[in-house]
């Protein structure tokens, strides 16, 4: 269950927002005064802050602006009256992920957050993927160039490594051949689709128990490749 922390002097709104996102299936903490709301992010680690700017104490603006300075990464998003350009780009360059003007639709809101959560879960799956990642009876070491099948070494190149993980981090997503070309050889080298294609075929032989009917390293006729753990 996600936890969020609602930073909102004005109680009726504040009280509001618990009970929608209490029925939406978070668990909801509050804080009625910027000091509060930044020591409750410490103290409890919320999964996300809905922070009002105009706050007794200390205002939305500094509770952003020092828990980035702290390396503080929890989602926040704004919530203001205000509505100039220039307040929502002073609170994007603190660091806030969103900004929400009042009023605003509480169906809205609610999508925002769900939204944010999901991109800030797929960029943390991406980030711990990036070093090991286990599938099947594979485990790879990206940090290590290790790769095993139950706890036997496969080898592979260094360019087989790169591929994998460029997959790994695409997951489930169809990848053109194109697209390798620019992403794992770069525009100082001058390979073809075909030779994607032939490092495809190599990659399938050590880590598809059954490369000609390959589960992981599919091919999306037309289209290009996905992975599938």
């Amino acid at each position: 269950m996600k936890t969020i922390l609602v930073v909102e002097d004005e109680e009726p709104i504040r009280e509001g927002l618990r009970d929608s996102f209490l029925e939406e299936g978070f668990k909801v903490i509050l804080a009625g005064d910027g000091l509060k709301g930044y020591k409750m992010v410490l103290a409890k680690k919320p999964d996300l802050v809905l922070l009002d700017i105009m706050l007794p104490e200390l205002n939305g603006l500094d509770v952003c602006k020092r828990l980035r300075s702290e390396s503080n990464q929890t989602p926040i998003i704004m919530l203001t009256a205000k509505s100039t350009e220039t307040d929502k780009v002073v609170g994007l360059e603190l660091g806030a992920d969103d900004y929400v003007t009042k009023p605003f639709s509480v169906r809205e809101l609610v999508s925002r957050v769900k939204a944010l959560l999901r991109r800030m879960e797929k960029k943390s799956e991406k980030k711990e993927g990036a070093e090991v990642v286990a599938f099947d009876d594979i485990k790879v070491d990206f940090k290590k160039f290790k790769a095993e099948r139950s706890g036997k070494k496969i080898d592979m190149s260094k360019t087989e490594f790169k591929i994998l993980k460029f997959f790994v981090s695409r997951r489930e997503e169809v990848i053109s051949r194109d697209t390798f070309l620019d992403e794992v050889w770069g525009y100082d080298e001058f390979p073809t689709t075909r030779t994607v294609d032939n490092f495809i075929v190599k990659l399938r032989s050590k880590i598809e128990k059954d490369p000609k009917n390959p589960k992981h390293l599919i091919t999306i006729y037309g289209a290009g490749y996905k992975f599938i753990p």
